[in-house]
């Protein structure tokens, strides 16, 4: 009896984990393809297959089942940028990780769709724009430990690391995100020379005046003072 008595309970909470699903599930098809304003929880119910009762057991309004999405972004942020990465190589190896992880996720179709709602209906709904950025930032904010980290070793030299975490993502974003996000098809440049000449740009401009990385080759060498022209 006991036994019968647990299993019904792990069923139980096995449905309403389902329910739970299918519900974000259908708010994230519904949210992208009209908004979020125009989707009513009575649609919601419908789209995934539950009773209004179910509905509203599990979320008391839109703004919380738009919360849960937002939790599933996290967790694709923390999937695409997992710890550790800052100590997979040298600067330009870890660059480069990054470059490669921002563009891989700008291809990815639910975190694109779920950008274009966010910007669609910030202006309507600001809380939005604001709760979105604060899964966002915390990215942003370990790449900017990493820049300032590593100017204070000399091997960068940025000033305003904020600033040059912004830029370097900035590159990124005008080649490979915002393309896709008017409807293009594809981005404007292949994925290996988006991210090269990113690379590229962002080494030239933040290297230390005391080193010169080559991007490409994974080296370091010292650059040479210039010196002025001998006077006969």
């Amino acid at each position: 009896m006991e036994a019968r008595k647990g299993s019904t309970k792990v069923i139980a909470k096995a449905q309403r984990g389902g329910s739970r699903e299918a519900i974000v599930d259908a708010a994230e098809r519904l949210f992208l393809a009209r908004g979020f304003a125009s989707v009513s929880m009575d649609e919601l119910a419908a789209a995934a297959g539950v009773a209004r009762r179910t509905l509203y057991n599990q979320f008391a309004s839109k703004e919380e089942i738009f919360r849960e999405m937002l939790l599933r972004v996290s967790r694709q942020l923390e999937h695409a940028f997992p710890p550790g990465i800052e100590t997979q190589g040298d600067v330009e190896d870890v660059l480069r990780l990054i470059a490669r992880m921002i563009v891989d996720l700008h291809k990815n179709r639910e975190y694109l769709g779920f950008l274009r709602m966010v910007v669609a209906d910030a202006r309507q709904f600001p809380w939005i724009a604001k709760e979105f950025a604060a899964v966002m930032d915390p990215q942003t904010e370990r790449l900017t430990r990493y820049l300032a980290h590593l100017t204070a070793l000399g091997i960068l030299d940025c000033p305003n690391p904020t600033l040059a975490a912004h830029q370097f993502m900035g590159i990124l974003n005008e080649f490979s995100l915002w393309p896709l996000m008017i409807g293009r098809e594809r981005a404007l440049a292949s994925e290996e020379e988006m991210v090269e000449e990113a690379l590229r740009m962002f080494l030239q401009r933040y290297c230390s005046p005391r080193r010169q990385l080559v991007p490409g080759r994974g080296s370091e060498v010292p650059r040479r003072s210039r010196r002025p022209a001998s006077q006969s």
